[in-house]
């Protein structure tokens, strides 16, 4: 699994869950994520050979993209993700049989939207860091009103 989040908001904004990832999904999962929410000052990530791969590196530069690569075995110097991963853990992965890859990436996506959605983090005074929306019926967007 690929995890993406926001150290900022802690919201999850990717979990990539194929059999194995290559520096290429990597580059395809950022690629979605930059499309969506521009591209970050930097990102931080461990010394896997998915994440120092020179193509990435080569990418990322010429979107001046820093990289902030952890210590090897100090992994509380990516906190938010060691985190996130362990409570994803504890929810979910040690509660779940995933009898096959679609299942496992259907489950996961479903828990990471209750993750961001729904879920209180105490370090957001237990609120979730994207809360669902819900506009009252009576409620009119101002692009919506007509000029008179």
């Amino acid at each position: 699994m690929l995890c993406v989040i926001d150290e900022f908001t802690r919201e999850c904004l990717a979990i990539r869950v194929e059999r194995k990832l290559n520096s290429r999904d990597v580059l395809d999962t950022l690629g979605e994520l930059f499309v969506e929410h521009g591209p970050p000052e930097h990102i931080r990530s461990d010394n896997g050979p998915e994440f120092i791969a020179t193509a990435l590196r080569e990418w990322l530069e010429k979107l001046n993209v820093r990289t902030l690569y952890i210590e090897p075995g100090s992994p509380w110097e990516n906190g938010y993700c060691e985190s996130f991963n362990s409570k994803l853990r504890d929810e979910l992965l040690a509660r779940e049989i995933f009898y096959d890859l679609r299942e496992a990436q259907v489950l996961i996506e479903n828990w990471r939207l209750f993750y961001n959605t729904a879920r209180p983090h105490s370090s957001l005074g237990y609120k979730p860091p994207a809360p669902r929306t819900i506009l009252p019926a009576t409620f009119t967007p101002p692009y919506r009103v007509k000029a008179a």
